[in-house]
């Protein structure tokens, strides 16, 4: 699974306009400064990056099974789906 938390890290760090070593994953997204759109936005390049879906409804996110709580969990979520997907 390496790579992955790299890529997520990276990824999170370019919408908060932030180098990935800046980047902490205890902190949240909001804790960073990414709002919304930039949620969104890292989303679709998440989704690109690894050729997977994730789970988050922009419209509804208290809804989706995408936990934004921290970078931790958003590292994790994508792991998940990662592994899945492979089979």
């Amino acid at each position: 699974m390496s790579g992955v938390k790299e890529r997520v890290i990276e990824i999170i760090a370019e919408q908060a306009v932030l180098e990935p070593s800046d980047v902490s994953l205890e902190q949240s997204l909001e804790d960073l400064g990414v709002d919304s759109m930039g949620l969104v936005e890292a989303i679709f390049s998440i989704e690109e990056s690894f050729d997977i879906q994730v789970p988050f409804n922009a419209n509804e996110p208290e809804k989706s099974d995408l936990d934004i709580s921290s970078v931790a969990t958003v590292v994790a979520t994508v792991e998940r789906l990662v592994a899945e997907q492979a089979g």
